[in-house]
Formats: structure tokens, C-alpha cells, sequence
């Protein structure tokens, strides 16, 4: 047996377990002798009768979660059925005693078709399940599996219908809640509970409360920033346009004030200054650059203006020859223009991804530089705003 997962949300108890049932076939004798001394065969349970025990309060999509196995049948009729399976259970789960709570989760089994009076259930062990094989679980410590036999009579059927409830009790281990959950609300609690111990009129009690109120503070808004420094890690040229102000404040002034630099590039004021001149002889150059294949071919990079100078130029001075070439270098020219427009636009989303991840980078040294500031100064200001800090 295992237990694989208590859900408390949806009330499930989900074990691995292994049925053992075991009834008699008269229809199944033979004489061992008579067969060269064979007194036990294994036999599909398609072929073969066996009860329909199941899980009344089954949770599983299939309702029955065991795998059918062989039944072994031996030459007095006994035939052995151990069919293992992951069996989900409603569970009644009260938490009101979390994390140091016990659960009982029955799991009810029975026939589903047959009366007491044509399939009798019995327990191997009227103390429970067999527990020898149990798998420890790092949540949940098994503290016993009880069986309990139910004849029930009801009024539509005079018949007695028998069913065998076994009562998994486990008990919730409560280290890892204790250390993780307990011991910081208590830390927490005895910060507020230590400020009603001092005497009204020392200034501690507002002083003490000032300083929890910070550090409080101080983690909200780290959980914050946090945020907006993944934000800015993952975006993407696709989806976020870096504005100006951004690129100019993140990328050149604040990293230059915390002394950061990137990869191959060292930022300082004159590189700043640098880059925008850079940026401005860039737009200049933008608007009146011509493609390398137009300049040596001395043709426009707009292909329409092209096509009007061939026409006109090839029934006057060019022969058809000439013609046809300049038109196969008017596909290349386009080609290739396609082909540097689309590895310029790979670079630009490159170093505009890299730009945000750096912007990250600030942004979180500054967290680190601020946070830290903050914790100092806040500390500091406290213990020098009480009358003593160590009593002889």
C-alpha cells in the first residue's frame, strides 16, 4: 500500500493498492496426478467467473481503477485474484486543525450485482488491511487501516447485501509546516506582542512598531520591483517598443552613475555624448543613402523610378541585350535588398531584446542599492533613537 495524494480542495485520497481476493470454484477441481502432478494454472479473468467487487465510493473517471491480473487457479478449486490498482476515494477532510490534523478516509468495497446470500464477503484479518508492504510518505504518516464487515438489509430487497469497509487514519507530519509556516507567524507575531512589554513612556513601543511597519514596506515593495524587473527581462521587440526617455535614463545615465557597462562596451560620459551624435548623423544618413549594388549600378533604390529610366533610356541608347541584363540585376538588386532588410530587422530585434535584459539589470541594481540603503539607515535609526540598546 501507498498513499500517492491527499487533495483537500477536491477531497480525494489517492493510494496504490493491492485487492487480495480469494473464493472457491467447485466447477475448477482436478486430480494433479491425472495431469503430470500440475495443481495450479493462471487463467485470463476474461474467461473465467470471478465476483464483481468494487469501490463504492469510488472518484475515479473509470470507477474501477484495479488492472486485471491472471487469477491463479489451484487443482481444489481455490482461485487467487490480487488485482493491483490506483484506486481515488472521496475523502471527508476537516482541516480545522491544520497542519496538525488527522484524516479517516474509508474506501467501501462490495459486490455490485450479487446478494449476501450468493457472494458472502469476509475479511482475511479481522484487524484491517495488511500493512507489511506499506510505502512511507513524506507528508502523511499511516497510523493504522481498520476493516469493518456491514450486512445492511433495505426495503425494496429482502436479501442481505454485504460490503467491507476499511478506514485509512493518517496523520499530517508537521515539521516542514512547523518551520516554514509556524516558526515565521510567531517571529512575526512576537515583534508586535514585545512592544506591549515595554513601559509606556520609554518611546519603543511606536519606535518598534515604526521599524515593522518598514520592513514590511520594504518587502511589498521589493515583490513589486521584482516584478517589473521580469517584466522588462522578457519582453521582446515584437511586443514592446523601448521609448527614448527609457533607452537614454536606463541604458546611459543610471549605468554610467553605477558604474555598469556592458559586454564589449564601456559606457562613460563621453560615450554617451558620443551616441547621440551618432544617432543624429545616422537619421541624416538614413534619409539620403542609396543600396551598394545602386550606387555601382548608378540606378534609384525605388524600383518603380528604375523601370520608367529603363523605358525610356532602352529605346533610344540601349540595345534588348543590355536591357534584358539591367533587368536581371534589377532582381538581383530587389533580392538582396529583401535579404539585407530582413538580417537588419534579425539585429535590431537582437539588440533591442538586449537592451531590455540590461535595462533589467539596472533596474534591479538599483533595487539592490536602495534596499540595501534602506535596511541600514531604517536599523540604524532605531537603535539610535533608543535611550540604551545593552542593559548591564
Amino acid at each position: 500500500m501507498q498513499i500517492i495524494d491527499v487533495n483537500e480542495k477536491d477531497q480525494i485520497l489517492t493510494t496504490n493498492i493491492w485487492l487480495n481476493l480469494e473464493w472457491n470454484d467447485y466447477n475448477l477441481h482436478w486430480n494433479d496426478s491425472d495431469y503430470g502432478g500440475l495443481n495450479n494454472i493462471r487463467i485470463s479473468p476474461n474467461k473465467l467467473w470471478r465476483p464483481d467487487i468494487l469501490m463504492y465510493n469510488s472518484a475515479d473517471e473509470g470507477f474501477d481503477g484495479a488492472f486485471p491480473t491472471n487469477i491463479v487457479v489451484r487443482n481444489n478449486g481455490s482461485c487467487l485474484y490480487v488485482p493491483p490498482g490506483i484506486f481515488k476515494s472521496t475523502c471527508k477532510i476537516d482541516i480545522t486543525w491544520f497542519p496538525f490534523d488527522d484524516q479517516m478516509c474509508s474506501m467501501k468495497f462490495g459486490s455490485w450485482t450479487y446478494d449476501g446470500n450468493q457472494v458472502d464477503l469476509t475479511m482475511k484479518d479481522d484487524a484491517g488491511g495488511d500493512l507489511t508492504s506499506f510505502i512511507s510518505n513524506g507528508e502523511w504518516e499511516l497510523l493504522g487501516m481498520p476493516g469493518l464487515r456491514e450486512v445492511k438489509y433495505y426495503t425494496c430487497c429482502p436479501e442481505p447485501y454485504v460490503s467491507i469497509t476499511y478506514t485509512i487514519q493518517i496523520r499530517r507530519r508537521t515539521l516542514y509546516y512547523f518551520f516554514n509556516l509556524i516558526v515565521p507567524c510567531v517571529l512575526i507575531s512576537s515583534m508586535a506582542l514585545l512592544g506591549f512589554t515595554l513601559p509606556p513612556d520609554s518611546g519603543e513601543k511606536l519606535t518598534l512598531g515604526t521599524y515593522f511597519n518598514c520592513i514590511m514596506f520594504m518587502v511589498a515593495s521589493s515583490v513589486v520591483l521584482t516584478v517589473v524587473v521580469l517584466n522588462y527581462h522578457h519582453r521582446t521587440a515584437n511586443m514592446h517598443a523601448m521609448p527614448p526617455w527609457v533607452k537614454t535614463l536606463f541604458l546611459q545615465w543610471l549605468p554610467w552613475i553605477l558604474q555598469m557597462s556592458r559586454p564589449g562596451k564601456k559606457i562613460t560620459r563621453e560615450t554617451i555624448k558620443m551616441d547621440h551624435k551618432m544617432k543624429s548623423l545616422k537619421d541624416i544618413k538614413e534619409r539620403s543613402s542609396k543600396s551598394l549594388l545602386a550606387n555601382v549600378l548608378d540606378m534609384d533604390d525605388d524600383i518603380r523610378t528604375s523601370t520608367s529610366y529603363l523605358r525610356m533610356d532602352s529605346a533610344t541608347e540601349m540595345t534588348s541585350s543590355c536591357a534584358l541584363a539591367q533587368k536581371d540585376l534589377q532582381g538581383i538588386l530587389r533580392e538582396l535588398r529583401f535579404i539585407t532588410g530582413r538580417m537588419k530587422k534579425a539585429e535590431e530585434d537582437a539588440e533591442i531584446v538586449g537592451d531590455w535584459k540590461f535595462a533589467a539589470m539596472v533596474v534591479d541594481r538599483i533595487c539592490l542599492i536602495v534596499f540595501t540603503s534602506f535596511t541600514i539607515i531604517a536599523t540604524v535609526c532605531v537603535l539610535l533613537s533608543a535611550p540604551h540598546i545593552i542593559v548591564q
